[in-house]
């Protein structure tokens, strides 16, 4: 049984285990930085405080959020971009991205977008679907896919929330 060593299996498992760990570990922190920009008392700014939440769910040190927030300053050239989008069965879509640049993650996003047969949208052709309550997203009405376009939703999803500058995906799929 050359080649088969247990060590080996738990060793890639756990590298990419680590390695989605560490992604989701960045983009938390990228959302911390700019929720923290205009004000960083969390008492005060319930994006932020929500981030927060959201960062401490996900078992990030305490050290990474403080850092975050301490840095906000220097995320003066991070952008929070919104991309709307109509997946399957004309299921609406917020794409929320934090980065650097605005240009190339728009482009990559939309790629992602047309690659699953979805199709970008206008900006404002989507929001008015939507409600933003403590700065979160929240469906005004949903729209139930049918499985197989329910499958193809979950995948977009899947590759949306893969890519590193995309911090979360709202639907208003039911």
């Amino acid at each position: 049984m050359s080649g088969h060593s247990k060590w080996h299996q738990i060793k890639h498992k756990k590298g990419a285990t680590d390695q989605k760990r560490g992604a989701l570990f960045s983009k938390l922190v990228k959302a911390i930085s700019v929720a923290a920009r205009d004000n960083p008392s969390p008492d005060t700014n319930p994006r932020l405080r929500t981030m927060i939440e959201k960062a401490k769910q996900a078992n990030v040190p305490n050290e990474n959020i403080e850092r975050a927030m301490k840095r906000s300053s220097e995320a003066k050239e991070l952008e929070e971009v919104t991309i709307e989008a109509y997946g399957p069965d004309k299921v609406a879509l917020i794409i929320i991205a934090v980065t650097d640049n605005q240009n190339r993650t728009i482009a990559e996003v939309k790629a992602i977008i047309t690659k699953h047969g979805a199709k970008p949208a206008h900006q404002g052709s989507v929001l008015w679907s939507f409600t933003k309550t403590d700065g979160e997203w929240h469906p005004s009405f949903t729209q139930p896919p049918t499985p197989e376009g329910q499958t193809k939703l979950d995948a977009l999803i899947a590759d949306l929330e893969a890519h590193d500058d995309v911090s979360s995906v709202v639907t208003n799929a039911a």
